[in-house]
C-alpha cells in the first residue's frame, strides 16, 4: 500500500512537471526586433493592427493577417477589401487621434515616420521598417511573421522568387542586356541598382544605366540620361508627355524608337512598393520589354 502511494505521488509530480512545461511553452513571450533594433515583446500575437505604409499593408495581408487590420494609411489600396477601413493619413501627417481611438495592439510604420515617438509616448507598440531592397523585404516578412504568428513568410518569399524567375524566362536573348532607365518621379529621381527595382532589373538581365555608386534612389541630372542613351525608358504614364519635351531627350534611342514603358496607376503601385507583389512587378517589366522590343524588330 505504501509502495502504491509513493508511485502515485511520483506520477503526480512527474505529471505536474510536464504540465508546467507545457504551460511555460504556451505562455512564452514573443520577442522580435524591428529595423531600428528596438525589441518588442508580446505575450500573444497582436490582434488589432494598423499599417501606415502600403507595402507593409500588403505584406500583412500576404501573411494571412488582413482581417486583423483595423486601420490603414490613405495610400493603401490593395487588397480592395481593405477600402472600408478607416484611413489614417500618410507618413508625414498620420492621424494620431484616429489611431488612438482604434486601440491597436501594434502599429507598423516606415522607419522615417515622425509619429513613432508620439505613439510610443502613449505606450502604443510600434514596429518600424526601412525597406529599400529585396533583402530588406525578406527580413521584414520574417519579422512580421514572428510578431503576428502567421508562419507564412517562407511561402510568400518563394512565390516572389518563382515569379521573378518566370519573368526572366519570358525574355529572349535579344531582349536582355538592354540599357534601361527607370524613373521613379519627375524630380527626376531614378531607381538605382541597389534599390529593389534595380535588383529586379538585374534579375531580368537588363543593364541599369544608373551606377551603383549613386545609391538606391538618386536625384539625377536629365543630361546624364541623354549621355547614357538608354534603349528602354520606364516611368508612370502621367509623365509621358513631359519627357518628350526635355532638352535633348528626343535623340535618346528609347524615345526615338518608341521603346517607352508607361505604366498605369495600378501597375505603378505594384512597381514602386517593396512588398509581396515584387514578383508581379517583375512580370510587368518583362511583359512591357518583350512587347516594345518585338514592335521595333
Amino acid at each position: 500500500m505504501k509502495y502504491t502511494t509513493l508511485a502515485q505521488s511520483s506520477f503526480k509530480i512527474g505529471l505536474g512537471v510536464v504540465l508546467c512545461g507545457f504551460l511555460a511553452l504556451a505562455q512564452a513571450a514573443i520577442e522580435v526586433s524591428d529595423d531600428r533594433g528596438k525589441t518588442l515583446v508580446f505575450k500573444n500575437p497582436p490582434q488589432r493592427l494598423i499599417s501606415l505604409l502600403p507595402s507593409l499593408t500588403e505584406s500583412i495581408c500576404a501573411l494571412g493577417k488582413c482581417s486583423n487590420l483595423v486601420g490603414i494609411d490613405r495610400f493603401s489600396n490593395w487588397p480592395i477589401s481593405l477600402q472600408t477601413l478607416p484611413k489614417l493619413g500618410g507618413i508625414s501627417d498620420s492621424n494620431l487621434e484616429g489611431i488612438v481611438q482604434l486601440k491597436p495592439d501594434l502599429v507598423l510604420v516606415d522607419r522615417s515616420s515622425p509619429i513613432i515617438a508620439r505613439l510610443e509616448g502613449l505606450h502604443i507598440p510600434v514596429m518600424a521598417f526601412d525597406i529599400k531592397n529585396m533583402a530588406d523585404e525578406e527580413r521584414a516578412l520574417k519579422k512580421m511573421d514572428l510578431a503576428l504568428g502567421s508562419n507564412e513568410s517562407d511561402r510568400v518569399w518563394k512565390q516572389i522568387q518563382a515569379e521573378i524567375t518566370r519573368a526572366n524566362k519570358q525574355l529572349d536573348g535579344s531582349q536582355k542586356n538592354m540599357r534601361v532607365y527607370f524613373e521613379v518621379n519627375s524630380a527626376p529621381y531614378a531607381a538605382g541598382r541597389t534599390s529593389f527595382i534595380g535588383e529586379l532589373l538585374t534579375r531580368l538581365e537588363l543593364y541599369n544605366i544608373i551606377p551603383e555608386s549613386l545609391g538606391a534612389f538618386p536625384k539625377i541630372n536629365p543630361e546624364f540620361v541623354v549621355q547614357a542613351k538608354p534603349e528602354i525608358i520606364m516611368l508612370s504614364e502621367t509623365r509621358l508627355p513631359d519627357i518628350k519635351k526635355r532638352p535633348g531627350w528626343g535623340a535618346i534611342p528609347a524615345i526615338a524608337q518608341n521603346r517607352i514603358c508607361a505604366f498605369n496607376k495600378e501597375q505603378s503601385d505594384i512597381l514602386v512598393r517593396p512588398g509581396p507583389r515584387m514578383g508581379q512587378a517583375a512580370l510587368i517589366l518583362s511583359e512591357c520589354i518583350a512587347e516594345k522590343v518585338s514592335l521595333n524588330k
